[in-house]
């Protein structure tokens, strides 16, 4: 009889895995798209196992002082009440010494009782140097020597810590981003490559390999792709394969993982129509399909929208293209759901010091990555407009979340002067930052608040995904014409256009502010305050997002 290991033919590879809330393996919509696509995979049974690494210590920890710093504190989390210890052990020479990984597995069950594994490598382990232990630390942690001994850990170790672990028909391996980008030279290695002297052997050696790969590319920019010097990599990896051999594969100057992941891949995608263009561009000669990201339905749908769809679309939760059939729900219903949700949200923010928000005044919602590129000061631009539209409309609150990488200067100046404003405008609006951003946080905010806000520098987001968030929970949103959003909005249904695509590609910063007050102002705040009319039941006929936007679903797991 097949072994369950056996049975299992798809492997996905991600640097970071977003699962679980309590498990502490992602830092942002990388890691939680890979839970989500996870979870989708045990919802259709799809036959994969996915593997990333063991972040004992986390991401970071995000705590805001009085100033408005943001702190880089370890996070240290109970990850033996969460994950299964495997006996399974292998070894990968870094640094020129033998280091041991071994495994934790986290075993994903879907509604209908189908499991998918996730396996997390270690390499924390007693047999191993005190440096070799601290390898799967952090997540994002570290120089560039620290980022590739990680990567070779998760392509290299993956590949054969799969193997010992049984996985003997695995047909494809997907990389979620270039990180796990050296597990197709460690396929290469497996075929015997180096002592292949004929270059036909050699063609078909990458032929095969090439048939077992595909590579998604989430990086719309070329200086967010990894690439190393071949003097660390002959540091790190010593002779694991000749330089001329991955050259070939990787680029003369550098080791590009993302390059080694076009190169060595029969199928490749960008996550939106926009994006797989923008990646066409950057990589020309290379053809990158476009499969725009989605979620996890279950997962980011609120209780109280729960509890309507399982009134309104039995067995949603096992088809998430019937939502479309949210178009049918009595909007009163919608409206009273979402006020249940909005209270929630209130009372959390509200449990914070100091802070004085209230059910009643319209709550506008942005959490990302706090990064330069995506703005979030942009609202705050020409502050004096902003305060003339709540003079002649109402209040409005603002709540704000998301974490500066460590080493990202202007990420974290960008927090501290969003919370610098919160003190500023205290007298004109209410805004707060919610620190220590994560899914449980996510959650409630996209389904708590009003209007959900992105405003990114065009052509820089590859997908995003947290409007689609809110959009499951009824939220419409105020966003740049970027990712996905190109594709989901309709205008003034679920929701607003900040700018126009007849615009030039690159943002900017007065014309989409410009935009984005024109259609708060007259637009998304009237909407709302309609919404709130009669006693607070009445709900605009237009303007509230009913989820009717879907996409027909491609699989790319051909076997």
């Amino acid at each position: 009889m097949q072994s369950e290991n056996n049975k299992k033919l798809i492997a996905y590879f991600s640097m970071e895995i977003g699962i679980d809330p309590s498990v502490q393996t992602y830092s942002g919509g990388l890691g939680i798209l890979a839970g989500d696509t996870v979870k989708s995979f045990a919802d259709l049974k799809i036959p994969a196992i996915a593997v990333s690494l063991l972040y004992k210590k986390g991401y970071i920890f995000q705590k805001i002082d009085e100033k408005g710093n943001q702190l880089d504190l370890p996070y240290e989390w109970e990850y033996e009440n969460f994950l299964k210890p495997l006996k399974a052990s292998v070894s990968i020479k870094l640094r020129g010494r033998d280091v041991q990984l071994k495994a934790w597995q986290y075993l994903y069950k879907g509604a209908s009782g189908f499991e998918v594994p996730v396996i997390f490598l270690d390499t924390d382990i007693v047999e191993n140097h005190e440096d070799d232990r601290k390898i799967t630390y952090y997540l994002y942690g570290g120089d560039e020597a620290y980022r590739l001994l990680q990567e070779a850990v998760l392509g290299i170790g993956g590949v054969r810590m799969l193997s010992e672990l049984g996985y003997d028909s695995l047909k494809k391996y997907h990389m979620n981003e270039g990180h796990s980008s050296l597990l197709s030279i460690e396929l290469l290695r497996n075929r015997k490559i180096e002592n292949i002297n004929q270059p036909e052997t050699l063609s078909d050696a990458i032929a095969r390999v090439r048939n077992m790969c595909v590579f998604t590319t989430h990086t719309p920019v070329p200086a967010g792709h990894d690439q190393f010097s071949y003097s660390l990599v002959e540091h790190i990896l010593g002779d694991y394969i000749s330089l001329d051999i991955l050259k070939r594969f990787a680029g003369n100057d550098k080791l590009n993982m993302t390059l080694t992941a076009l190169n060595l891949s029969r199928y490749i995608n960008g996550v939106a129509k926009a994006h797989g263009k923008v990646s066409r561009d950057m990589f020309p000669g290379y053809t990158v399909d476009s499969i725009t990201n989605g979620v996890h339905s279950f997962t980011w749908v609120s209780g109280s929208l729960k509890k309507l769809f399982d009134e309104y679309i039995p067995e949603w939760f096992n088809d998430p293209y019937s939502l479309r059939y949210a178009i049918s729900i009595p909007k009163d219903k919608i409206w009273k759901a979402h006020v249940k949700e909005k209270a929630k949200l209130i009372k959390f923010i509200n449990s914070q010091d100091g802070n004085k928000f209230s059910e009643k005044v319209f709550t506008i919602g942005f959490a990302r990555r706090a990064t330069a590129y995506k703005r979030p000061d942009l609202v705050f631009m020409d502050i004096d407009r902003l305060a003339r539209i709540c003079s002649l409309h109402g209040s409005m609150q603002f709540v704000f979340s998301g974490k500066a990488h460590p080493n990202d200067y202007y990420g974290k100046e960008l927090i501290k002067k969003i919370n610098n404003l919160s003190v500023q405008l205290r007298e004109k609006i209410n805004i707060v930052f919610v620190e220590n951003y994560d899914m449980e946080i996510a959650g409630q905010m996209v389904a708590g608040v009003d209007l959900w806000l992105n405003t990114p520098k065009r052509p820089n987001e590859a997908s995003g995904t947290s409007g689609m968030k809110a959009a499951h929970n009824g939220v419409p949103s105020l966003s740049i014409l970027d990712g996905w959003w190109i594709e989901g909005c309709i205008e003034g249904i679920t929701g607003w256009a900040i700018g126009s695509v007849a615009d030039d590609s690159h943002s900017s910063d007065e014309k989409d502010a410009a935009s984005l007050y024109d259609k708060l102002e007259f637009h998304s705040y009237k909407c709302f305050f309609f919404q709130y009319s009669q006693n607070g039941t009445a709900v605009c006929n237009k303007c509230i997002c009913l989820l009717i936007f879907s996409e027909k679903s491609k699989y790319i797991f051909t076997i």
